[in-house]
């Protein structure tokens, strides 16, 4: 869905059976996804370029394994401000977009601020981190961090809405 379009795309069966094939595997060739949700090839397509257009589809993707590269420390990261308004909060965020080891960010209620996902090659790299990008704002309060030493599931999945 576009910014400037509040109404949900009308979705019907077909759109529900692209979607969940591609959020299996987005690298299918137009045909392959074709057979898979028994639809023409020229039909696929169209419906994959309105899904892309109306930004139900936001993005494809690589998924890449963390630890074949190296970086095999994820941290949950929460993280209090001093000041709460909306301008301290945004210029917080807006200091995390360029940060390549935050994977997530997510302004919470009740609790800290923000709750965000980072994945780093060690701990020292993850010292680098939070001095370079949580503890040298002065903005920054409080800085709480778990470790993951398990991860039982990863899901990049959304699920689909039934008509």
């Amino acid at each position: 869905m576009q910014d400037n379009d509040p109404l949900p795309l009308e979705l019907d069966d077909l759109d529900r059976r692209i979607l969940n094939q591609l959020q299996q595997d987005s690298a299918l060739t137009n045909q392959e996804l074709a057979a898979r949700v028994h639809a023409s090839p020229p039909t696929c397509l169209r419906r994959v370029r309105r899904l892309v257009e109306s930004g139900v589809i936001a993005r494809q993707v690589a998924i890449l394994a963390p630890e074949k590269l190296g970086s095999s420390l994820t941290a949950i990261v929460e993280i209090t401000l001093d000041v709460q308004a909306a301008e301290s909060l945004n210029a917080f965020e807006r200091s995390l977009m360029d940060e390549p080891a935050v994977q997530q960010c997510y302004r919470v209620s009740t609790g800290p601020d923000f709750v965000v996902i980072v994945q780093v090659r060690d701990m020292p790299a993850y010292h680098a981190l939070v001095h370079r990008a949580f503890t040298a704002q002065a903005n920054v309060r409080n800085v709480r961090t778990f470790f993951s030493v398990h991860r039982a599931k990863f899901e990049t999945r959304v699920e689909v809405p039934d008509a």
